[in-house]
């Protein structure tokens, strides 16, 4: 398949068709001094604040959380993305990435701060007009008042368009009074400040709204019930309550956007917090990596630490390499996202439309983050608690605590699996838009499939054979992809087991590209001989992968295709997954070494 290499960003989901080069992507060892900075304030406050006191912030003693929100809000980090004129710092999307990943590590505490300055202020700050933005942003930004954020409802989940919960204007047409149920609501015990979605009803038919319409509610309004804490598996230190609204009433002035914006607005926040959530778990999977290292290094078996052992080197190993490929992709994209807004602003767009278009076009490469983010969190956590061993299971062990509050992950802004499908909607919808030409490519690979297979000299430069291999996961991804659009057609969104096994495909493809990128970069930043781990951790990555989109290409051809279409593509799977032998044991010692000698995660 021929392929363009990039001279600009790349638009969303072009990574599948075009070649990026490794200048054109930003590392995270480019951030600068500035940006350190605020990631030191934020790491101090974990230490100095929150994880002295965990077992108190998991017993919800009252009135803990707000303040360490307050506090958080004096040092400015409730600000960091919030304009200067409306009292933050005004930094840009990869700062606020940076400062998401630093606080992911504060277990709880990092549900509430995310949930305050994500999904419960960005609502406004988007989406509001002048006079609400200026009545509500300050005080969210200082934390003088706590945000939350009400969609979910006990029969309207995944499917949050479903919602029932009814706003009717009042008689004299000042108010709207809103009934409903809400559930699963972060920080609502002690939030001031609720942004509910509810359905506009006509007071005269009683006819209902077909989409949902966004409200800024106070908690002062009157007509505001809540239940007790929901007792959790984890992240028990956050705030989680059903909501009731009774009778409340909101002024109408108090309408976010326009009637029957409100679904989009939910869908548009949650391509940010998807992205978000993939930065708080590296934050929370890095933590683990150095707890776990710590306690190799300290546990002593056998007459030496049992960090010493292969079994134990090996985990290591594989945890790093996970969080190095997870936070390869997540500022490659968040970096794209930045590109994409600051075009928009230079093309006359104000500040807030040109964040949410540039995000809404990298929304299925959110989607992959936010599945490799909590995976990634996951696997790192149950590794972590079997490197502690017996101790791993005791509450008085670090991963005890990450192990349970890592579930959550796979469940927030939209299960794993809701986003599996929505990586492979979203990126047939920008196919079908003009926004982004599958098709073609993908009948390259086709008409490939049925030629001799060429036999291209072998690629003598740095990571030349994993360069090869990324180039033909593409073609596996355009290969299955597009056969299984062919046969099925607008069926496919009904076989969501084919729709999950390209997803696996599609995610593991920008996974490896973002880590060999990364990593090449690196090389021409400092020399290849000061990076022999990070050139062992893309291989390690990168061939794992090749068996995996195998696996998961076999069961997709087979889900859909018979006969010799079945067994040409088949060969196409096998053909572009081929990989060369590695000497894993070697390659993972090497990335095991450096990080049980600094005693931490340290790439």
């Amino acid at each position: 398949m021929a392929t363009e290499t990039n001279t600009k960003a790349l638009q969303g989901g072009e990574f599948l068709i075009r070649e990026s080069a490794p200048q054109d992507i930003f590392i995270p060892e480019e951030f600068n001094e500035e940006q350190h900075m605020i990631a030191q304030t934020a790491t101090d406050f974990l230490l100095k604040e929150v994880w002295p006191i965990l077992d108190r912030i998991d017993s919800m003693e009252e009135g803990l959380m707000p303040s360490l929100l307050d506090k958080a809000g004096e040092l400015g980090l409730l600000g960091v993305s919030v304009p200067e004129d409306l009292g933050g710092f005004g930094k840009d999307f990869l700062t606020t990435m940076l400062l998401t990943e630093v606080t992911g590590a504060g277990h709880s505490f990092s549900v509430a701060i995310a949930a305050h300055t994500g999904i419960g202020t960005l609502p406004i700050l988007y989406y509001g007009n002048e006079e609400q933005k200026k009545k509500y942003i300050p005080k969210l930004a200082s934390g003088e008042w706590k945000a939350s954020y009400c969609l979910t409802e006990p029969n309207a989940g995944s499917d949050a368009n479903s919602g029932k919960t009814k706003a009717v204007l009042s008689e004299d047409g000042k108010h709207y009074i809103l009934n409903g149920q809400k559930m699963w609501i972060t920080n609502g015990g002690f939030a001031d400040i609720f942004t509910v979605f509810a359905k506009v009803v006509d007071p005269k038919t009683g006819e209902m709204d077909d989409n949902l319409s966004a409200f800024i509610v106070e908690k002062s309004f009157g007509g505001i019930t809540l239940n007790p804490e929901e007792k959790k598996m984890g992240i028990k230190g956050s705030s989680t309550r059903q909501v009731f609204f009774n009778d409340c009433k909101v002024p109408v002035e108090n309408m976010l956007s326009e009637r029957g914006n409100g679904f989009k607005i939910a869908v548009n926040i949650l391509n940010i917090g998807r992205i978000k959530l993939a930065g708080a778990a590296l934050g929370g999977a890095k933590a683990v990596v150095s707890e776990s290292v710590k306690y190799a290094n300290e546990r002593q078996q056998f007459g030496r630490p049992i960090s010493s052992f292969g079994a134990i080197r090996q985990k290591l190993a594989d945890q790093a390499t996970y969080c190095y490929v997870v936070e390869s992709a997540t500022y490659r994209c968040s970096y794209d996202m930045e590109q994409a807004i600051e075009a928009l602003e230079a093309g006359g767009a104000d500040h807030a439309k040109a964040l949410l278009k540039g995000v809404e076009q990298y929304a299925a490469e959110a989607a992959i983050l936010k599945v490799a983010g909590s995976e990634c969190l996951d696997y790192v956590c149950d590794e972590g608690v079997q490197i502690y061993g017996g101790m791993g299971y005791s509450a008085e062990s670090p991963v005890e605590r990450a192990y349970r509050d890592s579930r959550i992950n796979r469940i927030f802004e939209g299960t794993n699996e809701i986003n599996r499908m929505l990586t492979v909607d979203m990126l047939l919808k920008r196919a079908m838009k003009g926004q982004l030409d599958l098709m073609g490519p993908a009948q390259k690979v086709a008409s490939e499939l049925m030629g001799i297979p060429d036999m291209p000299e072998p690629d003598e430069s740095l990571l030349g054979e994993e360069k090869r291999m990324v180039a033909n996961f593409k073609k596996a991804v355009l290969m299955v992809a597009g056969g299984a659009a062919q046969k099925l057609g607008l069926d496919l969104a009904k076989h969501q087991e084919t729709l999950m096994h390209i997803a696996d495909m599609v995610i593991d493809t920008y996974l490896a590209e973002s880590t060999l990128l990364r990593t090449l970069k690196l090389a021409d930043m400092k020399g290849a001989d000061t990076v022999q781990e990070q050139i062992a951790m893309t291989q390690l990555y990168i061939h794992d992968a090749a068996d995996r989109i195998h696996k998961w290409a076999k069961e997709a051809v087979n889900n859909f295709a018979d006969g010799d279409e079945q067994r040409a593509m088949l060969m196409g799977a096998k053909r572009f997954t081929k990989s060369t032998n590695l000497n894993t044991a070697e390659m993972r010692k090497l990335v095991a070494k450096k990080v049980i000698a600094e005693g931490k995660y340290c790439y």
